[in-house]
This record gives C-alpha cells, sequence and structure tokens, in this order.
C-alpha cells in the first residue's frame, strides 16, 4: 500500500498520539481532534479488521459494523497486502489468528 508523504505536521500529530499514556487521555485527544462519524468509523474499520483476523464472514461483519462491504474488502486488504499497522495492533491486544 502507499505510505503517505511524511511531513513535520504528522509526525507531530503521530508524536501526540504516541505521548498519550491513559484511555482517557485517548478519549479527550480523539473527541477533539475527530467528529463523532469520524471517530465512529475507525473504531468500525478496526472492529472489521479484529474479526476479519478472527474468520468472521463478510455478511456477519456488515451486521456487527455497519460498513458496506466495500469498506470491509479494503480493511481485508490492508491486512493483507498493507504496511502492518492492522496486524501489530491486533497482536499487541491479543486477537488471535484464525
Amino acid at each position: 500500500m502507499a505510505r503517505y508523504n511524511k511531513d513535520e505536521n504528522t509526525n507531530m500529530l503521530f508524536q501526540a498520539i504516541l505521548s498519550l499514556e491513559t484511555l482517557d487521555e485517548c478519549y479527550d485527544f480523539f473527541e477533539d481532534l475527530c467528529t463523532k462519524v469520524e471517530l465512529r468509523e475507525m473504531t468500525r474499520r478496526f472492529e472489521a479488521a479484529k474479526l476479519i483476523r478472527e474468520g468472521e464472514k463478510y455478511t456477519t461483519i456488515v451486521e456487527k459494523t455497519g460498513l458496506s462491504t466495500a469498506t470491509i474488502s479494503r480493511v481485508n486488504g490492508a491486512l493483507r497486502d498493507g504496511n502492518g499497522g492492522y496486524s501489530r495492533a491486533l497482536d499487541e491486544l491479543g486477537v488471535e489468528r484464525k
């Protein structure tokens, strides 16, 4: 997958995210940074990645997340051929591959 251009402002954003230490700090930061819709969409995509890894079928993922099959396919593509971001995060959380 293509990477975004790395620049000073994006680095600063990611450094800010890495500086957060608690769930409450994350909620505060992301609720300030994102709209409710943006945060909900990111949450649904991450849930889809988890469900794909757990071996769920697309129909089940649509029902559980409300995402379109096109979005689920993009998440699956990122899991399969992406930069490994979803996989690293899911590994860190202990989500088993099926």
